[in-house]
C-alpha cells in the first residue's frame, strides 16, 4: 500500500483541514470532532476488523476512512460526509492510493453520516459503528456548566463516566456490544436516545452488513 495512516496522520493538508472542520463546529456549538475522534474512529474501527478476521489491507484502509471521515467539516456539517469523501479522494490521489481503494474509502466517507448514509461496504460498516459509539465527557467542548446542561448533546455526552466498546464470540453469534456508564444524575437515560436513537439503528444495520448483532448496554441493563 502507497499511503498509510500513520502517514496521512502527519499530512500538513490533513492536519489543518480536520483543525479547521472542528474550528468551525465549535463555533457551532458541536461536540469534538478533532483529533481524539478522528483518531478513535480510526482505530476503533480497525478493532472491530481485525477480531472478525479481516485483511490488514482491509483493516489499514478503514483506519484511513476513520481518520478522513469528518474531514468535510470545515465545509459545511449538513453535507460533510459527501464533501469529506471528495477531499479525501484528492488527498488519497495525491499519495498515489490505488483507484480501487479510494473507492472503497471515499465510499465509506460518504455513507457516514446517519441523515444519509448507510453501510455499502466492510469498511464503511466498521466505520459507522466506530464513530457513532465515541460517546465521552471530554468531547464536551463548552467550558460553561451552563451551557453544558442547556444543549443535550453536550449534557449527554458529559454524562457518561464510562464508554468500552466490546467484540464478543459465541458458538453461534458474533456480538458488538457498547456499554456505557451514564450519570443519571446529570441527565436522565431517556436523553441518550432522544439524539441517539437513530445512530444506534445505523450501528444495528452495520453490525448485520458484518455478521454480528450490536448490543447496548446502559448502567449494566441491556437496552438494545
Amino acid at each position: 500500500m502507497s499511503v498509510t495512516y500513520e502517514i496521512l496522520k502527519q499530512d500538513e493538508q490533513v492536519r489543518s483541514y480536520i483543525q479547521a472542520g472542528n474550528n468551525a463546529l465549535k463555533a457551532l456549538g458541536f461536540t469534538e470532532h478533532d483529533f481524539p475522534h478522528v483518531c478513535y474512529t480510526a482505530e476503533t474501527a480497525a478493532m472491530i476488523l481485525q477480531e472478525l478476521g479481516h485483511s490488514n489491507e482491509t483493516i489499514e484502509l478503514a483506519k484511513i476512512a476513520g481518520l478522513l471521515h469528518d474531514i468535510g467539516n470545515m465545509m459545511n456539517r449538513t453535507f460533510h460526509a459527501a464533501s469529506g469523501a471528495e477531499i479525501a479522494r484528492t488527498i488519497l490521489e495525491r499519495h498515489g492510493m490505488p483507484y480501487p481503494d479510494i473507492g472503497a474509502v471515499c465510499s465509506a466517507v460518504g455513507n457516514h453520516d446517519e441523515g444519509t448514509g448507510k453501510p455499502v461496504n466492510i469498511i464503511s460498516a466498521a466505520l459507522i459503528i466506530a464513530d457513532k459509539v465515541d460517546v465521552r465527557r471530554s468531547r464536551v467542548q463548552e467550558t460553561c456548566m451552563e451551557n453544558i446542561i442547556a444543549d443535550i448533546h453536550d449534557r449527554v455526552n458529559y454524562a457518561v463516566t464510562r464508554s468500552e466498546l466490546k467484540i464478543i464470540h459465541t458458538d453461534t453469534k458474533i456480538f458488538i456490544r457498547l456499554c456505557l456508564d451514564i450519570d443519571t444524575n446529570f441527565t436522565p437515560v431517556m436523553d441518550y436516545f432522544e439524539i441517539f436513537l437513530k445512530r444506534m439503528m445505523m450501528c444495528r444495520r452495520s453490525a448485520a452488513f458484518l455478521g454480528a448483532e450490536f448490543e447496548l448496554f446502559i448502567n449494566d441493563s441491556k437496552i438494545v
